[in-house]
């Protein structure tokens, strides 16, 4: 007697709104810390056993990484988006000519990166003014690093559809068994074998590698409506055109925000390299600090995504209530902690008393203000699952873009200093959300014939 396989989708238009959401986000949560746990080894191992210099190098790369796959990463999400409707509709066909087109779109994104990085990394790392010693490892780290584009992108994007359909598990498995590859072969590699950055840069590019493969595994071997058969992988017009017009929004906000941000790296490198590794350090902190309101975020995409296919407004209105409740008490727990324990936390990274104390001094400037991150990621993970990109971008485009470079070129030459430089940061969070918050009570993100449903269910 043959048994049923085990289904690994999630349908989030029925049951207890707020078990739901905690229920999908912890495995994105764990699968985000893991990740952020392999990028962290990186720089303990290169801080401890290769130097300050190639730290620096290292940690200064989010900025520039970020900017480089911010577009393609907004497509991953588009796709997304797209996929959680069709799924909570239940169009087979429409799921089909999405999920086969979203891996082809990653696969053509993932050579163009590669290529980006391969040849133009020195020149955007001059435009960021590195400093020379910093220069010869930076280049050599973002080369290889982006010689993995297509397995990074291709792991982002097949992940990004399994989470569609609700199943945050398995991509969970399968980053765990990259980040341990990770942390294994960056000991062989930098510790045992005596490696330079280059060790740490080739670790990465294989468990993304694994990753990817795993992902693509999962999905070809599926049952389901969202099952993938590489024979069919290719781009189909109409559907390409659908997931770009959601993907390319948020991709322009991800790319045109890390562009700001790689011009206050740019500032904070005029303070040297101790400064680098004590921002950079902060940075890697910072991340695992925003992964539960991030992992939240991905929850109301698909939340938000799944309901509005299956014509459940109500349902999706109060998810962003409840949701908003889990993110905001715990920003509130996790400042009062950071805030007391941080010294402590850079001293994971570096022992230099310089390096701690430029770290200490921005996680305690700027994380009181995380409670506005945790508005942000509730409301614009919402805005995203009900197809209204472009909400999200233009508020936080028009702040954290504009604002910031106008705080940064305009405001901070007239009282320069590290701090002037870092509290750009909670400046542009405010508005943010502010825009946000008006975007939500104010506008039609909603479709026009959800009114008269929840109308009714009054």
């Amino acid at each position: 007697m043959q048994t049923q396989p085990k289904k690994t989708s999630v349908m989030m238009t029925e049951g207890v709104i707020w078990k739901q959401l905690i229920a999908f986000a912890v495995p994105l949560l764990a699968g985000n810390l893991l990740q952020q746990l392999y990028n962290t080894v990186d720089s303990i191992v290169v801080g401890r056993f290769i130097g300050s210099e190639a730290l620096a190098a290292v940690s200064s790369s989010n900025s520039l990484i970020n900017l480089v796959i911010g577009m393609f990463m907004g497509i991953a999400t588009g796709a997304g988006v797209v996929i959680s409707q069709f799924y909570g509709a239940k169009e087979k066909e429409k799921m089909q000519l999405a999920v086969h087109t979203s891996v082809a779109l990653s696969a053509i994104g993932g050579i163009i990166l590669g290529l980006v990085g391969i040849f133009f990394s020195p020149f955007i790392l001059r435009l960021m003014g590195t400093p020379e010693e910093v220069m010869v490892n930076s280049v050599i780290y973002f080369r290889i690093f982006f010689s993995g584009s297509l397995f990074n992108l291709t792991y982002n994007m097949t992940s990004g559809i399994l989470r569609a359909v609700g199943d945050s598990r398995r991509p969970l498995y399968y980053l765990a068994a990259s980040s341990i590859t990770n942390i294994i072969l960056d000991v062989a590699f930098v510790v045992l074998g005596g490696m330079g950055v280059e060790g740490v840069a080739i670790a990465t590019v294989i468990s993304q590698f694994i990753s990817a493969a795993l992902c693509m595994r999962a999905l070809a071997a599926s049952d389901d409506i969202y099952r993938l058969d590489l024979k069919k992988i290719r781009l189909t017009r109409r559907m390409a055109r659908r997931i770009l017009a959601q993907g390319l929004p948020t991709g322009f906000q991800m790319s045109i925000i890390s562009l700001s941000n790689v011009i206050v790296q740019a500032n904070v490198n005029a303070y040297g390299a101790t400064a680098m590794a004590g921002f950079g350090s902060y940075l890697k902190i910072e991340g695992f600090a925003q992964l539960p309101m991030q992992s939240f975020c991905l929850a109301a995409t698909t939340f938000t995504g799944q309901n509005i296919g299956a014509k459940r407004y109500d349902r999706a209105k109060r998810g962003i209530v409840e949701n908003l409740a889990i993110c905001l008490i715990y920003a509130m727990t996790v400042c009062v902690l950071m805030y007391i324990f941080v010294p402590q936390l850079m001293q994971i990274f570096s022992t230099d008393p310089e390096v701690v104390e430029y770290g200490t001094f921005t996680m305690r400037r700027v994380i009181p203000f995380y409670f506005m991150i945790a508005i942000h990621q509730v409301l614009m993970g919402s805005l995203r699952g009900a197809g209204k990109t472009m909400m999200p971008v233009f508020a936080t485009v028009m702040n954290m873009c504009v604002l910031r470079m106008i705080y940064i070129n305009l405001l901070v030459p007239f009282f320069p200093s590290y701090e002037a430089v870092i509290m750009c940061y909670p400046i542009t969070w405010f508005g943010t959300v502010v825009m946000e918050v008006l975007f939500i009570w104010k506008a039609k993100w909603l479709p026009a014939e959800a009114i008269g449903v929840i109308r009714n269910k009054e």
